[in-house]
Parts: C-alpha cells; structure tokens; sequence
C-alpha cells in the first residue's frame, strides 16, 4: 500500500551533488561553497560552471565558457518574427516559454537523445547548455522591445551576461552599480535544490525530451505565484499598504483573514532565507547611494512587525520578498521579475538535466487510488 503525502514533502525523488539546504540553520550552498561566498566573489558565468561541471573553473575554461556564451547570444531572426506575433499583452513568462521551445526548431541537435547513454557525448551537453543560457536573456529582453512596438536591440559582445542583458532591456549603457548588483542576484537565484521547477525539468529530461523542451516545462512551472511569481506580487503589496507606519495594522488584518503574506514563509526555511539577507544588504546599498526608498522602509516595517507575529512560527523573508524591490528600484518592469528569475535559474535546471542523464531512469510515481470499487454491469440510460 502505497502512503499520500502532499506536495511530496520530504520526499527524496533523486540524488544529487548540486546544491545543499539546512533550513534550521539557514544556509545555501552550491557544491559545497556557500551563497553568501558566492554572491560576494563570484560572477554568474563562473556560478553557471562551478554548477555545470561540480568545480571552481580555471582561467583558461571560464574565459573559452564565457567566450562561448558572447558568441552564442543572437537569436534567428524567425524567433523576433514570431514574437512580434504576440498579443503585446501577453505575460513575459509565456512569451519566454514559447521562445525557448521553439528554439529547437531552430537550433536543432537533439540526435544524442536516443539511450541510456546518451550523457557520454559532453560536447552534446555542454554545446545545448550554452545555447540556451546565451540566448534566455536576450529573448527577455527582446520583448520588452516588441511588446511595446519596437524593435529589439542587438546583443553585445563586450559585456557580462548581466550587463549585455540591462543594456538590451534598457537601450542605453548599463550602470556599473546595477551590472554589479544583477550579477550577484544572478548568482543568489541560479539553484536551489529539488524545488518545483528543478522537478518539472528533472521529469521532461528523463523521458529524454530535448532540453529545450526541458526548460521550457520549468518555466511554465515557475511562472506560478506559489513559486517564481511571488515576486512580483510583493511590490504590488508593499505599494497597497502605503507608508510604514501602516504596515502592523495592514498585517493584523490580513492574519485575521487567514490571508497569505507574500514574500514570507518557505517550506525549506524555519528561519530567514540566506538570500534575503544578502537582497536586503544590497538593498540598503543602493539606498545610501541613490536616496530613500519609500517601497523599502515599508518592507522593513512589515518584516518587523512580521518577526513578532510570525518568527515564532518559523515563517520569515524568503527570496522574493527583496529581490523584486530591488529590481523595481532599477527601473524593471514587475511582470519582468520572474522572467529574470527563469534567465539565472536555467543554470541549476540544465545542471540537474546533465546530471538525470547520467544515471536515467523515467519518472513513474504511483498514486492512492479514491475511486469506486469496480462496477459489475454497464447502466442503461435509465439507471445513470
């Protein structure tokens, strides 16, 4: 008899060396080296490899890596064809997922995908895993464009992934500040263990579906407000509740009406997520240099009056709630939050696909069956 647990919590569906959580102690770390290590060291390119390829690179490999990307970030002009197709209300995220599933129509090369050893071709791998974390950040960018009647602009080569991508979604040069703070969000949002999304792309790759398929399913995956959309939704609350000094009373009634809080809780945490913490760092940061931020303090105010009421029940910040502040104090567009969170996060989901290739099995769980006993005649019309 098989048991029902919900959400499969605490269920171990696969093994890993990835990424590591200890939710009572707060910590994230990817192959073994912290988050908070990472975000102040490290770039997004070298994050990317260390993830890939379960080491720190050398010089030589993340510079050919990083040359391999600037080159491969152009996009087939059909892909801009069919964008400017869109209805230019669509969500961002359902335009990347589009995007990223058609790429295989252009960019073809899913021959390998035929056995179980099809992970024995790195070429394979590694040449699909630039191709896709070249050309994510550029598509988000593009419609940014499109969406609002323009064409989009072309990529450069002489930048950072963090810097090519403001400077497409902006048009203008990127501030070195914002290069400097994208980039470490970058880093802070590219893997976090089997989370729903990670599970999606680890189920397409075991059926050996092309990876672009594979991210296009964890994208879908993401775009949901109980995963990646929260963060656009906690801007929208921390404007509703107006000043500061609103924010305990806002609270009160909110807990009163059973009401989720958004930005607050996660299921890995029973205390504040290590990447908050970094956010609202950052966060303060840029406050010192480029003035007060009224979106900011009410957040302060709320996690304050929060603490009391909910620290005791292990429910603090998680992720969201300061990255979407800091991404609407650079000027990005809200429904634009999570499409980034997709462009950092596709370094952890084609890590966990090279790794599901390695030793595949397709995922077939079983179900508890609530059913009716079976039936012994068929029913007339009369019957039914």
């Amino acid at each position: 008899m098989s048991e029902f647990v919900p959400g499969l919590e605490g269920v171990a569906a696969t093994r890993s060396s990835i990424s590591y959580i200890d939710g009572e102690r707060g910590i994230l770390a990817y192959r073994g080296y912290p988050i908070e290590i990472l975000a102040r060291h490290s770039t997004f390119e070298e994050t990317a490899m260390l993830l890939l390829d379960g080491k720190m690179p050398r010089a030589d490999a993340l510079e050919e890596f990083d040359q391999q990307l600037r080159r491969n970030r152009r996009v087939k002009y059909n892909i801009r064809e069919m964008m400017k197709h869109m209805p230019g209300s669509g969500h961002p995220m359902e335009i990347l997922q589009s995007s990223i599933a058609s790429l295989g129509m252009f960019y073809p090369g899913n021959e390998c995908l035929t056995g179980g050893d099809v992970c024995e071709d790195l070429d394979y791998v590694h040449n699909m895993t630039v191709k896709i974390l070249a050309r994510m950040p550029g598509i988000v960018a593009m419609w940014e464009h499109i969406r609002n009647g323009y064409d989009p602009i072309e990529p450069r080569k002489d930048l950072s992934i963090a810097g090519n991508f403001l400077y497409m979604l902006k048009g203008e040069e990127p501030d070195p500040e914002y290069t400097r703070i994208m980039d470490a969000c970058l880093v802070l949002h590219a893997e976090h263990t089997i989370n729903a999304s990670t599970f999606a792309a680890l189920v397409s790759g075991s059926t050996l579906a092309s990876p672009y398929a594979v991210i296009s399913s964890a994208i879908g995956t993401l775009s949901g407000p109980l995963h990646g959309g929260a963060n656009e939704r906690v801007v929208s609350m921390l404007e509703s509740i107006g000043s500061p000094e609103n924010a305990k009373a806002w609270l009160e009634q909110k807990l009163a009406k059973k009401a989720k809080i958004w930005g607050f809780g996660h299921r890995e945490y029973s205390v504040k997520d290590p990447r908050a913490t970094i956010l609202q760092g950052m966060m303060k940061e840029m406050c010192e240099r480029c003035g007060v931020s009224r979106v900011f303090d009410i957040a302060l105010a709320l996690e304050e009056a929060a603490e009391e009421r909910l620290g005791p029940k292990g429910v603090y910040p998680n992720v969201d709630y300061y990255s979407g502040i800091l991404y609407a104090e650079m000027g990005i567009p809200t429904d634009q939050f999570t499409p980034i969170f997709a462009i950092s996060r596709t370094a952890g989901w084609l890590a966990h696909w090279r790794e599901q290739l390695s030793d595949n099995r397709i995922y077939r769980p079983t179900q508890v069956y609530t059913g009716p006993e079976l039936y012994d005649h068929y029913p007339s019309m009369s019957e039914r």
